[in-house]
């Protein structure tokens, strides 16, 4: 037996802006975020009454300061960069993935990382994940994949990886693989 869903209550311009309110209270949301969430509230999201909504409550928001792509980005930039040590790519496909806008994206992807060295940082990062000089060629290529996904370019991974000693095979393979 399949229940129905509930209809969704009409929600009002300020009911609507509590909500929006409520939520970024708990954390930073970027504007596709909170429109996302908005729309699954909003009773007929697709109509010219329901964008009209949406736009609205967005523009409040941005008035009273409480929602800011460029912030957000810069901040989620710095905390990704100093936390968990990420690097810039990684940083990128994240914001990217929240809906950012390209331009605001890499002002604040190039504030963040001026000036850090990113050898140093994918060395931060070997060091916070506990990995150690490989002893064999799957060790090499799982340290690889991992600084790749971590967002560190293959010249800096592939400097560390000829630190580390690895032969020269195993190294040309990994360079060919990315």
């Amino acid at each position: 037996m399949a229940f129905s869903r509930p209809k969704k209550k009409p929600y009002s311009e300020d009911e609507l802006y509590e909500y929006a309110v409520d939520a970024l209270a708990r954390r930073m949301r970027t504007v596709a975020e909170l429109k996302r969430m908005m729309r699954a509230r909003v009773e007929d999201a697709e109509s010219e009454y329901g964008q009209t909504l949406l736009e609205l409550v967005i523009r409040r928001l941005k008035d009273h300061g409480y929602l800011n792509d460029s912030q957000y980005a810069a901040a989620y930039s710095s905390l990704r960069r100093d936390n968990q040590r990420y690097g810039r790519m990684r940083v990128i496909t994240d914001l990217k993935a929240k809906g950012v806008h390209g331009e605001v994206i890499e002002k604040a992807v190039v504030a963040a990382f001026q000036g850090v060295n990113e050898e140093k940082q994918a060395r931060e990062y070997l060091r916070r994940k506990r990995l150690e000089k490989p002893k064999d060629r799957k060790q090499a290529a799982r340290i690889f994949r991992q600084l790749v996904r971590a967002g560190f370019g293959t010249k800096t991974i592939l400097t560390i990886l000829k630190k580390w000693e690895v032969d020269e095979e195993t190294l040309g393979a990994l360079e060919n693989e990315s």
